[in-house]
């Protein structure tokens, strides 16, 4: 648990009523959770109906979101990283979709500036600042295995049939979702495919990040 939180909702629990690569909807006495979540979180979800996702909500005057975690270790890197000057939620959330969170935590911990700069929006010097302010800190969060998460296994398959899995349409819209043009995410999304045409979707999504 954490020593504090501005948060009112601490995590939610329910059916799996709606799921993509960057959000997630989930129902919970009756009210439909619209949360933002990243390609780790989607990957573990596929698979499910019911779900538990930690969360911490971003309010502000003009907006409120929720983002969604599957371990409290996700969330504390999540919540971590906004502490960076320049660095906000969509960008937070771009860098956990983009490392696996033990990936992102070595690569801070061992001052890796470079690995960070090849995710869109970021930069050297971003990437530097990331590296400065978190390098002493990272080690510090405790990254679950996902063993005691709670989840419901689903009754009804996978999401996306193998008959009807539209892996190009749901890469370009995630990407789209995350901000990027249209055009550009195709023809990476493209590229992608073409040498690995069997790739998942969070895989081609993570890929896309580095390329865009």
């Amino acid at each position: 648990m954490r020593a504090y939180t501005n948060n009112m909702i601490e995590y939610i629990t329910g059916k799996l009523t709606d799921l993509n690569p960057t959000y997630a909807v989930i129902e919970a006495a009756g009210v439909g959770y619209a949360i933002n979540i990243t390609l780790p979180t989607y990957s573990q979800l596929a698979d499910h109906s019911e779900a538990r996702l930690y969360i911490e909500e971003i309010i502000r005057e003009d907006t409120h979101m929720l983002f969604g975690f599957m371990t409290q270790g996700e969330r504390s890197l999540f919540e971590i990283l906004m502490t960076v000057s320049g660095v906000g939620a969509n960008t937070a959330r771009m860098i956990l979709s983009a490392y696996s969170a033990s990936e992102l935590r070595q690569i801070i911990a061992t001052g890796n500036a470079k690995a960070l700069s090849q995710i869109k929006g970021l930069g050297p010097k971003t990437a530097q600042r990331i590296i400065v302010d978190l390098k002493d800190k990272i080690l510090k969060i405790r990254l679950e295995d996902g063993s005691d998460v709670s989840i419901t296994e689903g009754q009804d398959g996978m999401l996306f049939p193998e008959e009807a899995n539209p892996i190009k349409e749901e890469a370009i819209s995630a990407l789209t979702m995350l901000g990027f043009a249209a055009a550009a995410s195709g023809k990476v999304v493209d590229k992608i495919l073409k040498e690995d045409p069997h790739a998942a979707v969070e895989a081609v999504i993570r890929q896309a990040l580095k390329m865009l």
